[in-house]
C-alpha cells in the first residue's frame, strides 16, 4: 500500500464577486480532483486548534499528524530546523525582507521576492554587521532565520503578511526594543542593495520541539518534496526523507511537474508515504489575484494530480490524503482559523463521494485535522 499526502497551501476560500460568487474551488476546471471527489470521502477539517494562529506551520503540523497544541513551540524553529541550525540555548526569530513605505505602511511582506542568492549575500552583510549576540542564517527568497538567546523571548510580534497595505506594527513586549533596533537599523544595509526590501521583518519566535519522528509515530516510512523551508523544516524535525527539486520555487511559475515527479519517483524507491506540499495558490491569496488562484488550482489538476493517479495505479493499491493548511481568502489577503475541506480515498474502494469545495462540504461536522494522518494509515 502507497500513502500520498497533497497539500495545496491556502487553497480554501471564499465566495469571490469576480468568480460570480464562487470560491476559487468552485470555479476552476478542476476535471481529476472531481472524479476523485466523487468516489472518496469528503469532509472539513480543522487544522488550526483553538487559540493558535492560522499559520502554515500550525497547518501544516496537524496535516503531518501531530497535534499543534502539544509540539508547536512557533513558526521560526520549524524553519530553523530545515537549515539544520542548531537551537541549544537559542531562540529562532523569523527574518523576513520586507519593503515598509517611509508612512510605516507595509508594502510587501515578500521584499519583491528576491533571487535566493541576492538574498543570501543580504543576510551575509546583516550578520557581519549587526551580528553578534544574534546571527543571520539565510534561507529562500524572502524568508530567513535569526537566532538569538533565550531571553530574547518576551515580545509580542506580528506576521507581515497579516500587516499588507496597513501600518505595519512594531513589536511590544520585554525584548521588543532590540527586535526593533534591529529593523531600524537593517535599513541602512539593506539600501545597498539593489533589491525590492528596505528592511527586516522579525517574528514568529520560540524555541526548538520535542516532536517524535514520524517512522516512530505511525510506522511507516515517509518523504516529502516543497518549495518553503517551514514545510522543509517539519520534515526534518519528523524525519521525513527531504527531496529537493529543481526550479520548485513556492511561486506561481514554480515546477509542478517536478514536485509530482519527485514524489513518484520517492514511492518508487520505497517510501510507504509521501507528502508534496505546494505554495501558489496560498501566495496568490496573499496577493488578492483571483486569476492566479484559479490557475494555481489548475495546475494542480492537470500538472500534478493527472499523471500522478496513473503512477499511483501501476503501483498497486494506494490511499490519498488532500486539504490545505488553511484558508487564505482573496478578500482578506491573509489566513483564516476557518475548517477546510478534506479528501480522503482508497483506490481499492469507493466512498460515499462528494464535492471537493467549500459550499459541498458545509453541512459536515469539522474533523480533527491531526487525526486523519491515523485515518489514511488506518492506525
Amino acid at each position: 500500500m502507497k500513502y500520498v499526502v497533497c497539500v495545496p497551501d491556502g487553497c480554501a476560500d471564499e465566495p469571490v464577486d469576480e468568480l460570480g460568487g464562487k470560491t476559487p474551488l468552485e470555479y476552476a476546471h478542476l476535471p481529476v480532483l472531481s472524479s476523485l471527489a466523487a468516489r472518496a470521502t469528503v469532509g472539513r477539517a480543522q487544522t488550526i486548534p483553538a487559540g493558535l494562529p492560522p499559520g502554515s506551520d500550525v497547518g501544516n503540523m496537524a496535516i503531518f499528524g501531530y497535534d499543534p497544541s502539544r509540539y508547536h513551540t512557533g513558526r521560526a524553529p520549524i524553519e530553523a530546523a530545515a537549515l539544520r541550525l542548531d537551537l541549544t540555548g537559542r531562540i529562532a526569530y523569523r527574518c523576513n525582507l520586507v519593503n515598509v513605505s517611509p508612512d510605516g505602511t507595509m508594502v510587501d511582506f515578500a521584499g519583491g521576492h528576491p533571487d535566493s542568492a541576492l538574498a543570501a549575500e543580504v543576510i551575509a552583510a546583516l550578520d557581519a554587521e549587526l551580528g553578534g549576540e544574534v546571527s543571520f542564517h539565510p534561507g529562500v527568497q524572502y524568508r530567513h532565520i535569526m537566532l538569538a538567546p533565550l531571553d530574547w523571548a518576551e515580545a509580542d510580534c506580528y506576521p507581515p503578511h497579516d500587516l499588507t497595505g496597513t501600518p505595519a506594527l512594531a513589536p511590544t513586549g520585554p525584548t521588543s526594543a532590540r527586535l526593533i533596533d534591529l529593523m531600524e537599523r537593517s535599513r541602512d544595509v539593506l539600501r545597498r542593495f539593489e533589491i525590492g526590501a528596505n528592511q527586516i521583518w522579525l517574528w514568529g519566535q520560540g524555541p526548538g520541539s520535542d516532536m517524535p519522528r514520524f517512522i516512530d509515530r505511525y510506522g511507516v516510512h515517509g518523504g516529502l518534496c516543497t518549495e518553503v523551508d517551514l514545510v522543509r523544516g517539519l520534515g526534518v524535525m519528523a524525519g521525513l526523507d527531504v527531496v529537493e527539486v529543481e526550479g520548485a520555487n513556492a511561486w506561481f511559475d514554480t515546477n509542478y511537474e517536478g514536485m509530482r515527479d519527485a514524489t513518484i519517483e520517492g514511492l518508487r524507491a520505497g517510501a510507504d508515504l509521501w507528502i508534496v506540499h505546494i505554495e501558489a495558490s496560498d501566495e496568490a491569496g496573499h496577493a488578492g489575484d483571483v486569476g492566479e488562484k484559479v490557475k494555481a488550482l489548475e495546475n494542480w489538476d492537470r500538472r500534478v494530480l493527472a499523471g500522478l493517479t496513473e503512477a499511483l495505479d501501476d503501483l498497486g493499491p494506494w490511499r490519498m490524503l488532500l486539504l490545505p493548511d488553511h484558508a487564505t481568502p482573496l478578500r482578506l489577503k491573509t489566513h483564516t482559523p476557518d475548517a477546510v475541506p478534506y479528501l480522503l480515498l482508497d483506490s481499492r474502494q469507493a466512498g460515499p463521494g462528494g464535492s471537493y469545495t467549500e459550499s459541498g462540504v458545509a453541512g459536515c461536522a469539522p474533523v480533527v485535522a491531526h487525526e486523519l494522518m491515523a485515518a489514511l494509515l488506518q492506525r
